[in-house]
C-alpha cells in the first residue's frame, strides 16, 4: 500500500524553535452508495456543461475566478495571481497562544488532521512540544494557509503524534439567541431532574465508537439490492411501528423517566428500527446485476 500523501508540509514554530512537520487527514470517506442523476426515459446519465448566457457552452480554459464588487461587475483573477499571494502561514504554523483544553467550545471545531514530524531530525523537538502540551493540558493555537483559505487551528497531543483541528472563526458562528429565544428561562422540575440525572448516570459508559454503525447506509444498500433483484419493480419499504402514545403531545414525563430508569444499563446500543435492511450490508453490496444486462439499462 502506498504511503499516504500529506495535504500540507511546513514548519511548526514555537518561539525560536522550528519543526518540519506533515499534515494528513484524520478521517476517511465512508463507503456510502454514490448516486448519479439519470434521464429516466433513456436510462442515460445526465451531464452538466459550463454555459454563458447568449454564448452557450464555453472552454474551461477561458474560465477565471471573479469577485463581484458591484452588481454585475467583476474583478477577474487568474490562478497564478491567487497563488502569488504571500502569506507566511502557507509554510509556517506559528503557535502564538495557548489555552486550557476546555476553553474552546465544541461549536468551533471543524475538521481533524494528524500532525507528524517530517523527518528524523524533527523528532526530538516534536516530542518536546507534544509532551509539553500534554503535561500542561494546554491547546496550542495558530493559523495555517491551505487551499485558498487561512484557517484558525488548534494543536493537541494525540498518541505518539499530535492532532491539528481547524476551527471556525468567530464571525462564522451563528448566534444562538434567535434559535433559543422562545424557550422559557425557567429551571427544570427538581423531582424530574433528579430522575433524569439518575437515568443519565445509569447509561453512562466509556465511549466506544465501534458500537455505532450507520444503519441508514446499510438499509440503503439493501434497498438497492432488492431493486436489482426485482428487476425494476417497485420495492415496498417497511415503516417502523410507532409505539402507542409515542406521538402524543401530553405524556406522563415522570412515569416515562422511571420506566426508562428500570431498563438496561446502557452498556450496549441497539440499532433503531430498520426500514428496508433485513440482511447484512456486505451481502447487499456484493450483489451485481446479471451479466446479460445492457450497460445503460436502467432499473426502476
Amino acid at each position: 500500500m502506498a504511503a499516504p500523501r500529506p495535504v500540507w508540509k511546513g514548519q511548526l514554530r514555537l518561539s525560536l524553535v522550528s519543526i518540519n512537520v506533515e499534515m494528513f487527514p484524520a478521517t476517511k470517506p465512508s463507503a456510502k452508495p454514490s448516486f448519479r442523476q439519470i434521464h429516466q426515459p433513456s436510462g442515460k446519465p445526465i451531464h452538466y456543461e459550463k454555459v454563458v448566457d447568449g454564448i452557450g457552452p464555453i472552454d474551461t480554459d477561458d474560465i477565471r475566478k471573479g469577485f463581484e464588487y458591484e452588481k454585475g461587475d467583476y474583478v477577474l483573477l487568474t490562478d497564478e495571481e491567487i497563488d502569488a499571494v504571500k502569506l507566511e502561514t502557507r509554510k509556517t504554523l506559528d503557535l502564538i497562544q495557548f489555552v486550557d483544553e476546555d476553553d474552546i467550545p465544541a461549536l468551533y471545531y471543524d475538521a481533524p488532521y494528524f500532525l507528524s514530524p517530517a523527518d528524523e531530525l524533527a523528532e526530538d523537538a516534536f516530542r518536546v512540544v507534544r509532551d509539553a502540551l500534554r503535561k500542561s493540558r494546554k491547546v496550542g493555537l495558530g493559523q495555517l494557509a491551505l487551499r485558498g483559505k487561512e484557517y484558525l487551528v488548534s494543536i493537541r497531543p494525540c498518541g505518539k503524534g499530535m492532532l491539528l483541528e481547524t476551527l471556525h472563526y468567530e464571525d462564522e458562528i451563528k448566534k444562538s439567541d434567535s434559535f433559543f429565544a422562545e424557550i422559557p428561562a425557567t429551571a427544570a422540575d427538581p423531582d424530574l431532574l433528579e430522575v433524569a440525572t439518575a437515568l443519565i448516570d445509569k447509561k453512562t459508559v466509556k465511549f466506544d465508537p465501534k458500537l455505532f454503525k450507520d444503519h441508514y447506509q446499510a438499509a440503503l444498500r439493501e434497498l438497492i439490492a432488492q431493486k436489482l433483484k426485482s428487476k425494476g419493480k417497485k420495492v415496498a419499504v417497511d415503516e417502523p411501528e410507532r409505539k402507542r402514545g409515542e406521538t402524543g403531545n401530553v405524556i406522563d414525563l415522570m412515569a416515562a423517566l422511571k420506566k426508562s430508569l428500570e431498563g438496561g444499563s446502557g452498556t450496549t446500543t441497539k440499532p433503531p428500527a430498520k426500514s428496508a435492511a433485513k440482511k447484512a450490508p456486505a451481502k447487499a453490496s456484493a450483489k451485481k446485476p446479471a451479466a446479460k444486462a445492457a450497460p445503460r439499462k436502467k432499473v426502476g
